[in-house]
């Protein structure tokens, strides 16, 4: 029976320890895959697949890839959701006796790519490890290329899906117990493009874990850590190092500190509203022009763009902290000239966090090094600007800044300005650092002095003018003659080479002045590495100091960036209250106003409260902006909480612990929901999640269902939220039902507003202007028109129309002459929790009771806005009886 050769049995063993693994296997200059791999990589990437003799019947499947272009396919393969285990040599083949030692010496997953040129610089790429443990959930996330730990426990599933859509991972680690769960694995795979893997059991052991974590921050109990209270917190954490150990088989030094955090210190934002509110990036095309990101970002620094990031994907909800940035925006913006100078000393900043994660994991060059050099030589002028600076959370970052001169110093006299790209071939360390390899750099200058001594004489002794002394890699050194000149060649010269018009030839002395030369350089070029080594390795203790710095310079990116969008879009600092007060005058929507021009923006009021303010009722055409009106507030309340100015002329802020938005449905038929059952869910998320204190918008409820059964639905839901004591959100409530502005006046905390429209004949001009009131008209005609729809279709949708509101209005005629009889029969039956008296599309107004209503107001006893809105209720009544 045949066997497998030496290498290929090596090969299949190594297979067999990474079996969920890629395996490039390198041999001599290509990493080379076989078998299955080979099958599935050649697909891929797109490469040749070709066979290789393994001593079996069949040749093996074989694929390779250059070492050195090793990066660009590696990206596509982890891009793409593949574990790649990277098998090395690791002993000289000169000095190997048979086969070539190699191991594995690192697995790159999507959460553990280290290559930046792969990564988008102003988001992190998160690892999360998730450990489900009797229906609660442990979270651990990591980003190894900044060092950023985090821990955290969660105790439902759909507070779960809200860390994973906050952070969104590239990769998920997780226990079997995880993956038989609730979630859907396959929706987090295919929608969200995140690559789930389950790990083997041992990986949560509590004591394992607790061990890890224990050696790796060097404590001898987890309150150290501040972690005793996250019992699944700590398998999830101790998972996740234990995972990280064996894929990068390397010391995680980066990982300085493991920050354990509450959901509740930040504003809970569902994967819904965030896409809804477009944060990060839009909602069709998945970009971030069009974002409030987009708006927000002026940061110079990598590190300051995913800072960012993270103000706006967790909102503060503690008052002190929300006040304390606004205090450093406010000053920086009012000391623009500083502020500028800071700006311009970032400009050039590389991203430090991820260059002290490649120092620390023995892969960054020379090159990253000088980078490294000059960023920090940027530091110590942004540190003395800021010392000018009295805001406390400006003097705290500050106090931060860590002016790293000794690291700056060490570079600057090791390293030459401009380093070659590879690493062991010289040319690195700078003249006068090291004084062997001063000596073997001297020597190897003589050597070139000594060879062209060696050819002078030896011109002089033969007559051979044109000799030369040449080198190549595979002959060394030796003396060209051409053919012209070969009957001059003295004895003692030995042939090593003949050429079609020359012959290449060696003397005892060349021989022994190329011992000397190469022997120095071989010898130079392994001591350059080493001490490079040795830099490298003196800036990676340092990695807290360096850290520490990072972040600082990255919130003072944050601030400044946010402190000129302020200036620049003339926002106002916003007035933050714990009262429940939501008080915006000339609201502008951030986005939209940068999309057109400034002069064509329409700015609006809000005034939502915990009392009789508490839910606006919004009617008016589609079209006419009523879902920028409601997005703007939402986005004006956030952009207040993560600390950032606004668009507004003035602003009092309630602070909110929610906001939900529930705008525009679609269908979902993979998992068998239509457009009403997605709209449905996503209202019982809200009903059952939303405090008193958070912020609803919502848009259209049970527009996808019959026009009763949705009607009923909306109004059930307004009375619901206007109920304290079953939520008493604060709500903003956009529909097309006009019945439901007879909610002013049946529950003491709805008012109606209304979109204002100008009629031009048959044509409708969109004033973009929220005002008091309910809206008396669909304008669905109108806004069919101004879409496009064929005139032939319009003109037939008014007539349909008019048909259509003749035999209403007879039904509802006979409808309220029966129930005016007495006949409780013929009277159309209650929907739930609605009198359908009080209703349009079948009520009456009798004049007699508004009069009556009248004779027994105290008038003595009402304010003037009291007033206002009782006369406004009555004259509503009197213009809705038909």
């Amino acid at each position: 029976m045949a066997e497998l050769t030496p290498m290929m049995q090596k090969y299949v063993e190594t297979k067999q320890e990474y079996k969920d693994c890629i395996l490039f296997y390198r041999l001599g200059d290509f990493y080379e895959m076989f078998f299955e791999d080979a099958l599935t990589a050649s697909k891929e990437l797109e490469i040749t697949l070709t066979g290789k003799d393994c001593g079996l019947e069949e040749r093996a499947p074989m694929c390779g890839i250059p070492y050195h272009a090793v990066d660009t396919y590696l990206n596509r393969l982890v891009s793409k959701g593949y574990k790649v285990a990277i098998c090395e040599q690791v002993e000289d083949p000169k000095m190997a006796k048979g086969l070539v030692k190699r191991e594995v010496v690192r697995i790159v997953t999507p959460g553990t790519n280290l290559n930046t040129q792969a990564l988008d610089a102003t988001k992190n790429n998160y690892l999360m490890c998730v450990v489900c443990v009797e229906n609660q959930y442990g979270l651990s996330i990591a980003d190894i290329t900044t060092g950023d730990f985090f821990v955290t426990e969660v105790d439902t599933d759909r507070k779960l899906m809200d860390e994973i859509t906050k952070f969104s991972p590239s990769e998920i680690i997780c226990n079997d117990s995880f993956y038989v769960s609730s979630i859907d694995i396959e929706d987090l795979k295919n929608r969200l493009g995140i690559a789930v893997y389950s790990l083997e059991a041992w990986y949560f052991d509590d004591d394992l874990c607790k061990r890890a974590l224990k050696d790796h921050f060097e404590v001898k109990s987890l309150e150290g850590l501040g972690i005793s209270d996250y019992n699944c917190g700590v398998i999830a954490s101790g998972a996740m190092l234990q995972y990280l150990t064996e894929t990068q088989k390397t010391s995680l030094a980066n990982l300085t500190h493991l920050t354990p955090y509450a959901t509740g210190r930040y504003m809970i934002i569902d994967s819904s509203t965030r896409r809804n509110l477009e944060l990060c990036e839009t909602l069709r095309e998945k970009q971030k022009r069009g974002s409030l990101l987009w708006v927000l970002d002026k940061t110079k620094t990598a590190m300051g763009a995913r800072m960012l990031r993270s103000f706006i994907e967790q909102p503060l909800i503690d008052r002190q902290e929300i006040e304390r940035r606004l205090q450093a925006v406010e000053e920086l913006t009012e000391n623009a000239i500083a502020r500028e100078e800071i700006r311009e000393y970032l400009n050039p900043v590389y991203d430090l966090e991820r260059l002290i994660s490649k120092i620390s994991y023995q892969s960054a060059s020379p090159r990253d090094l000088i980078s490294f050099k000059n960023s920090l030589a940027m530091i110590p002028p942004v540190k003395y600007i800021m010392k000018g600076f009295e805001a406390p959370l400006l003097k705290e970052i500050e106090a931060d800044i860590d002016e790293l001169a000794d690291i700056c110093s060490l570079i600057g006299n090791s390293i030459v300005d401009e380093p070659p790209l590879t690493i062991k071939e010289g040319g690195i360390i700078r003249e006068g650092y090291n004084e062997e390899i001063d000596k073997l750099r001297n020597a190897k200058t003589e050597g070139k002095n000594w060879l062209a001594q060696l050819e002078a004489e030896e011109r002089e002794k033969t007559g051979i003018k044109s000799m030369k002394v040449k080198f190549n890699k595979v002959f060394g050194y030796y003396l060209e003659v051409t053919n012209s000149f070969k009957d001059k060649v003295p004895d003692y010269y030995t042939r090593k080479q003949t050429l079609t018009n020359a012959e290449r030839y060696i003397t005892p002395k060349l021989k022994e002045l190329e011992d000397m030369i190469l022997g120095a350089e071989d010898k130079l070029f392994a001591l350059e590495y080493d001490m490079f080594a040795q830099v490298r390795d003196t800036i990676a203790k340092e990695v807290l100091r360096i850290q520490t710095t990072a972040k600082a310079l990255a919130g003072i990116d944050v601030f400044a960036s946010m402190a000129l969008v302020a200036e620049r879009n003339h926002y106002v600092r916003p007035s933050i209250n714990e009262k429940g007060l939501i008080d915006i005058k000339n609201g502008r929507h951030p986005v939209v106003e940068k999309m057109i021009s400034n002069d064509m923006f329409i700015a609006n009021d809000t005034f939502l409260d915990n009392g009789k303010n508490r839910i606006s009722i919004i009617t008016g055409p589609n079209m006419a902006g009523k879902s920028t009106y409601m997005r703007q507030t939402a986005l004006i309340v956030l952009m207040a909480q993560i600390g950032c100015f606004v668009p507004a002329s003035g602003a009092r802020i309630g602070i909110v612990d929610r906001i939900f938005t529930r705008v525009g449905a679609s269908d979902d038929l993979a998992s068998g929901q239509s457009t009403f059952m997605v709209e449905m869910t996503e209202v019982a998320n809200i009903l059952r999640n939303a405090t008193a204190n958070s912020l609803l918008v919502l848009d259209e409820i049970g527009r996808g269902t019959s026009t009763f059964d949705g009607l009923s639905i909306a109004w059930a839901v307004v009375e619901h939220i206007s109920n304290p004591k079953l939520l008493g959100a604060k709500t903003l409530f956009a529909t097309h039902y006009h019945e439901l502005t007879e909610l002013e006046g049946k529950l003491d905390n709805v008012n109606n507003y209304c979109i204002a429209v100008k009629e031009k004949g048959d044509d409708i001009v969109f004033l973009r202007k929220i005002v008091k009131g309910g809206a008396d008209k669909s304008y669905g005609i109108q806004v069919a028109k101004l879409a496009g729809v064929p005139d032939s279709v319009i003109t037939r949708a008014k007539e349909l129309v008019e048909e259509l509101s003749d035999a209403d209005i007879t039904i509802k005629a006979r409808e309220v002459e029966a129930a005016g009889s007495g006949s409780r029969k013929a009277r159309p039956k209650k929907y739930d929790q609605l009198d359908l008296e009080q209703i349009t599309l079948s009520a009456t107004v009798n004049e007699t009771d508004i009069i009556q209503e009248i004779k027994e107001i105290d008038i003595g006893t009402m304010t003037p806005v009291d007033a206002l809105n009782t006369l406004y209720r009555l004259q509503n009544k009197l213009k809705n009886r038909w």
